[in-house]
């Protein structure tokens, strides 16, 4: 019997470009020196990078042309003097190239539609509150779901919701799991902008629940005219990462050390869905990285 591959997601002319930006990178001399470059707040002459990175003057100068020819630094000349600062479009394009590559960027608009048949997901109503805390509760419990360290009150819950997108997942007749947004800022530029969170009680977790849930929300969201929704995700929940990219979801970084949980300083994945997810991940060209 023969395997059928799934298509290949990475265009051609992605994965050329790809290839130039990493063999560009495959000197360790020109690593340091992008490194020295991007982690220094502003330009620098190729005297101060020859110092500092430890070779000679020539040397320096002919990794930094060929950096400057993918587009990972820029040259500028000011009298005699070359200065040289980090293309911030880097920044996010070299991670952005090595995520298509592997295949965690997820560039279809939804997600999976091979739900199962047995959860039925429907708005939050007044009697599914003490079934939202409990889940909330367990969640917590695994110390992996949130910094929360005791179960919120309805009243904060209900006050930050936005009402419209507060959904239950269903199994049997009892409430399995949950979703909400909340918005991320009072400003009307960021009207569009929410946070997101799912949770998936104790015994129903790895039936698809959170699958359903995610459907749910980001289907609602796109058709409400919420342009993102983003969520913060513990590194160690790779379940929980793993569900969000299949749901169009993609890791914008890691926010390291952002708050202490039970004493402990935590990373967070951060990640984000935008509505019509292909248009927005488009591959950034030479000239912008």
């Amino acid at each position: 019997m023969t395997t059928m591959l799934p298509a290949v997601g990475l265009a051609p002319e992605d994965a050329s470009t790809y290839a130039e930006w990493f063999a560009c990178l495959a000197d360790p001399t020109r690593v340091r020196l992008l490194h020295t470059v991007a982690t220094h707040p502003g330009e620098l002459t190729v005297g101060a990078l020859t110092e500092a990175v430890g070779i000679s003057q020539s040397t320096c100068s002919h990794h930094l042309r060929k950096l400057a020819d993918v587009g990972f630094v820029r040259l500028r000349k000011e009298g005699t003097a070359t200065l040289v600062s980090v293309n911030r479009a880097c920044c996010t394009g070299l991670p952005h190239a090595a995520d298509a590559i592997m295949g965690t960027i997820v560039t279809k608009p939804c997600c999976p539609t091979d739900l199962p048949a047995d959860v039925t997901v429907r708005a939050l109503t007044e009697d599914d509150w003490p079934d939202v805390r409990r889940i909330y509760a367990e969640g917590i419990a695994t110390g992996d779901a949130t910094f929360e360290t005791e179960t919120p009150s309805r009243r904060t819950l209900e006050s930050k919701w936005l009402p419209g997108h507060r959904w239950v997942a269903v199994v049997d007749g009892r409430v399995a799991g949950w979703t909400a947004a909340t918005p991320v800022s009072t400003r009307e530029c960021y009207s569009g902008v929410a946070e997101t969170s799912v949770y998936v009680g104790d015994g129903f977790r790895g039936r698809g629940v959170g699958k359903s849930l995610l459907h749910r929300q980001v289907t609602a969201a796109d058709q409400s005219g919420l342009w993102t929704l983003q969520t913060a995700i513990f590194p160690e929940n790779r379940a929980g990462i793993s569900l969000h990219h299949s749901a169009g979801y993609r890791t914008v970084g890691v926010r390291e050390r952002i708050a202490q949980h039970h004493g402990v300083w935590r990373d967070t994945v951060m990640l984000e869905r935008r509505a019509g997810s292909p248009s927005v991940l488009t591959t950034p060209d030479r000239a912008t990285c």
